[in-house]
């Protein structure tokens, strides 16, 4: 009984020890996230339509209200699915500057 003791605290004490070698949280790798804005057709509050009609989520906060504070125009302050058509608009805009 008493070897049995012994081994399960030489057991726990590797454990704890090996475990104060380890980081508790598993290492994530750099995710790089390009944002191009001058890509933005219609921006929403929930993402935005790029020039080539493809839906995508804003990639952070600040990236949204970036652009919504330089294209007032161009940016409704609602989910893209509030508007016919999912929110896509046939004036391209961008074809005019």
């Amino acid at each position: 009984m008493n070897i049995i003791r012994h081994t399960q605290a030489a057991l726990v004490a590797a454990l704890l020890a090996a475990g104060s070698l380890t980081p508790l949280a598993p290492a994530h790798a750099a995710v790089a996230i390009q944002f191009d804005s001058g890509n933005v057709a219609f921006g929403y509050s929930d993402g935005y339509w790029d020039r080539a009609h493809h839906w995508h989520r804003w990639p952070n906060t600040a990236a949204r209200n970036d652009w919504h504070a330089h294209n007032h125009a161009h940016y409704y302050t609602h989910n893209h699915t509030h508007d016919r058509g999912a929110g896509w608009r046939s004036d391209h805009w961008w074809d005019h500057h």
